[in-house]
């Protein structure tokens, strides 16, 4: 084992002679303890007056273990995008085992809400670096990226040959989540909701408000 992997069993919080046996585990945790950190710092002090060698000394690692995962700010970035669409994709498949129908529609609108609240802190980085962010080459296409599991979400919602107006509304209920979980969520500036609401949202109300929101827009859908 070389000095940049025992640094990384280190920083998995394992000994180094116990690396072989947990490997994938380790580097799966490692990997999200970096994205944590990099994004605390990224929120702190701004995307691009944030270095990887402050995400290094912050973790308590040389940049060489840091390397191991991510070879740039810009792979980070990259990670946070990949790991979402992992996500969706997962969802994707699960509806498609699913039979057609109101039912399926609403648990497939809940799991989406559930994988948008547990990516908002990425979405608000994202959202608040846009300029930086879309200049990548990476970020052109993120969006290019999304709309064929777009139009999965919704025939799975809507089912195969729905007409336009079905479609439609399925993707308004969708792009509904998105939104209303992003702009609402509890642990969003406050002063980005104080001229809005008078108290923020608990996860579980938000949860249950976005839900019923995005299923009215889809009754009739499919």
């Amino acid at each position: 084992m070389d000095a940049a992997q025992t640094e990384v069993t280190a920083l998995a919080g394992q000994p180094a002679d116990k690396a072989e046996h947990a490997h994938a585990g380790r580097r799966g945790d490692t990997r999200a303890r970096i994205q944590q950190v990099a994004l605390e710092l990224f929120a702190e002090q701004g995307y691009e007056r944030t270095s990887l060698r402050e995400i290094a000394e912050r973790l308590g690692v040389t940049k060489a273990a840091l390397y191991y995962h991510f070879k740039s700010k810009e792979d980070i970035v990259r990670s946070f995008t990949e790991d979402y669409f992992c996500r969706i994709d997962k969802l994707i498949a699960w509806g498609r085992e699913q039979p057609p129908g109101a039912r399926t529609a609403k648990e497939l609108l809940d799991r989406y809400i559930t994988i948008v609240i547990e990516s908002g802190e990425v979405f608000r980085f994202l959202e608040r670096n846009q300029a930086t962010i879309h200049g990548t080459e990476d970020g052109k296409h993120r969006f290019t990226q999304f709309r064929p599991r777009l139009a999965a979400l919704m025939e799975i919602i809507t089912g195969p040959d729905a007409p336009a107006r079905s479609r439609i509304r399925a993707a308004a209920a969708i792009f509904a989540v998105s939104t209303s979980c992003m702009f609402f969520m509890k642990d969003a500036p406050e002063a980005e909701l104080d001229a809005v609401l008078p108290v923020a949202p608990s996860p579980e109300e938000l949860r249950e408000i976005v839900l019923e929101l995005a299923t009215d827009l889809t009754v009739g859908a499919s």
